[in-house]
């Protein structure tokens, strides 16, 4: 009989660095890895996509397509190289029209990418279907995923009025909610992309959520359902993902998505060592070159090093290599016992084994915060880095606390970006609100109102109209239109010598996915290029223009940021007069995008902040006058 091989895709280069670092894994890091991976002989890389077009240009001031590029021609065809698509929001935080989807599918295809992961964070096929069939006939190869959630928890609430005097007479409870995230449910979303043409199926459990016993369920059903590959990801942060991936190995999974050693783990997906030690033990040949991944380990180390300052686990795992390391007995007979287990369906014994493993390696331990409030890792590390950076740590855990209310009023949707981070920032906010003593939502970003106005899709749940008319001021659902969406300008640069922003078809690709941060990516660009000088003269240069502080004392009632982020527009001048719920600026936090208005008729006497200047919580922004 011949040997069951399972195939892996590596995660290390976007996922995984994306779920522990943040996404601020350098160029120059990458090409150092680039040529340790020609040969290891994964079956699928994934490189691209994802946070990457956003974050390597806003924290790294380097180019996306520069960095798939590399990795096209490093890999020279011998490893496919794979990105994340979020379907209509492209790899954005807005719906685009099919002409941005397709010049960046074909971009991309053009450069070396070859697999194209297309997920929806509503599972809405309609935000799907489009896509793979464009992949399709670009040439590429279509990955349907389906995003893993959960029901929510059986909380009620506590009965008032009328119904606590039914509850006094009659001790009932309310009938428990109707399922709605069933095994049922992600099949026929697997099934239905499948129709429409994926060649791969992926279970993406972006936020650890799918238990063992689910695990096994749900792909046993996929591969009975569906003819394609199927590919399953999860993480690790609540503590499911090791247990889990061992149970999909069991029940016939074909490719599995793993991190190499240092990058594995945590809030990130199991590591590959792991994964090769079970399937060694239970038959099933890992078709990867082992001597290889060992030769990317070491080098990884260093590149854990580099990036301690955005570590978020702050503890690395003892070295091991599962070639030419011996287990002490113990830690063998774990393996085993997991096994054993997995095999019996006995959850709480597999999950008792596989913790114990990731405790002797040092791999770090559940995540029960992260756990009860149902959140992916990446959202997570996003979260802890962006509030950081904000100076806003301490609401932290009040915010994650807050995410299963914000998920349950916007319909029930699956946390994965960009709605992770719509609902995450929008939990920032409320816990901001409930400090201050403000009513909840009293700071809704323009992303969550398009959210729960329709405009990304069909949620999983209704949204109460109710809820609807208090956050976008009408009951009624109103879909994205793409007719609406209009071209970004390419200005000319007069002070630059007269030269275009975009300098060409990918640039201007850059500008229409991102315009806000490929504005000033794309402007440092050309400075360098007519004043022949670094990006970091630039930066030096602009961090000195917003250290200056007005002198005159500020006699005026004060506007102030409600929340730290950057200036993205202003929209007033001195001396103007305002009405109250004129739009008097517009500030990005969180990656999302905040009008701050007139609270009643004014004059602006002063302004404090300049357009793409970052400023903290509670800083000066407008003086009125006195």
């Amino acid at each position: 009989m011949e040997t069951r091989k399972l195939k892996i895709r590596d995660l290390t280069m976007r996922d995984g660095q994306q779920s522990l670092f943040a996404t601020r894994m350098s160029q120059r890091t990458i090409d150092r890895l680039l040529p340790l991976y020609e040969n290891a002989g994964f079956y699928i890389m994934e490189v691209w996509g994802g946070a990457i077009p956003d974050s390597v240009m806003r924290y790294l001031d380097e180019s996306p397509w520069n960095r798939l590029r590399k990795a096209s021609e490093a890999m020279k065809g011998k490893s496919l190289l794979s990105a994340l698509s979020r379907g209509r929001n492209l790899f954005g935080y807005v719906p685009y029209p099919n002409s941005v989807l397709e010049g960046f599918y074909k971009e991309a295809i053009k450069n070396g990418l070859n697999v194209m992961r297309i997920f929806d964070a509503l599972n809405d096929i309609d935000n799907i279907k489009d896509s793979i069939k464009m992949i399709n006939e670009l040439g590429g190869i279509a990955d349907g995923a389906v995003c893993y959630t959960v029901d929510p928890k059986d909380e009620q609430p506590a009965a008032t009025g009328f119904g606590a005097k039914l509850k006094s007479l009659f001790g009932s409870k309310p009938a428990a909610p109707e399922k709605i995230f069933t095994d049922e449910y992600f099949v026929e979303k697997a099934k239905t992309m499948e129709s429409l043409g994926a060649k791969i199926i992926t279970l993406k459990d972006m936020a650890g959520l799918v238990n063992p016993l689910r695990a096994a369920s749900i792909i046993s059903r996929l591969k009975k359902e569906v003819k394609v590959d199927v590919d399953f990801h999860t993480h690790c942060t609540p503590g499911y993902g090791l247990a889990s991936s061992v149970m999909a190995l069991l029940h016939g999974v074909d490719i599995l998505d793993t991190n190499i050693w240092w990058f594995g783990g945590g809030s990130a997906a199991p590591a590959l060592e792991l994964i090769y030690v079970f399937a060694n033990r239970m038959g099933i040949e890992v078709d990867v070159n082992m001597e290889a991944v060992g030769k990317i380990r070491n080098e990884l180390l260093n590149a854990r090093k580099e990036l301690a300052e955005f570590d978020l686990v702050k503890k690395m795992p003892i070295d091991f290599d599962p070639l030419t390391d011996t287990l002490p007995e113990h830690v063998s007979a774990e393996f085993d016992k997991a096994i054993a287990c997995a095999k019996a369906n006995d959850e709480d014994g597999l999950l008792a084994a596989c913790h114990a493993i990731e405790e002797y390696f040092g791999f770090p331990k559940p995540n029960e915060l992260v756990k009860n409030a149902e959140v992916p890792g990446g959202m997570y590390s996003n979260m802890v880095a962006q509030l950081k950076a904000l100076q806003a740590s301490d609401l932290l855990d009040d915010a994650m606390r807050l995410i299963p209310k914000v998920r349950r009023d916007a319909g029930l949707v699956p946390l994965v970006t960009p709605t992770s981070q719509i609902v995450g920032s929008q939990a920032v906010s409320l816990a901001l609100d409930r400090k201050k003593g403000n009513p909840d939502y009293s700071n809704a970003s323009n992303q969550f109102i398009s959210l729960i106005k329709g405009e990304y899709g069909h949620t999983p749940v209704a949204i109460d109209p109710e809820f609807r008319a208090q956050i976008t001021g009408s009951p009624e659902e109103r879909p994205y239109d793409v007719s609406s969406y209009k071209k970004p300008e390419n200005p000319t640069l007069d002070d630059m010598g007269g030269v275009k922003l975009a300098s060409n078809d990918e640039e201007y690709l850059l500008l229409e996915l991102l315009p806000s941060v490929a504005n000033g990516f794309l402007r440092r660009r050309r400075a360098e290029e007519y004043q022949v000088k670094t990006a970091e003269v630039a930066k030096q240069k602009a961090a000195e223009e917003a250290t200056k502080v007005p002198q005159e004392p500020i006699t005026g009632e004060l506007l102030s940021a409600p929340m730290g982020g950057r200036i993205i527009q202003i929209n007033v001048k001195p001396g103007q007069a305002v009405k109250a719920g004129d739009v008097l600026l517009v500030y990005e936090a969180m990656k999302m995008e905040n009008d701050v208005t007139a609270e009643k008729d004014e004059v602006v006497k002063r302004i404090f902040v300049k357009e793409d200047e970052v400023v903290g919580t509670d800083a000066p922004l407008i003086e009125f006058a006195d």
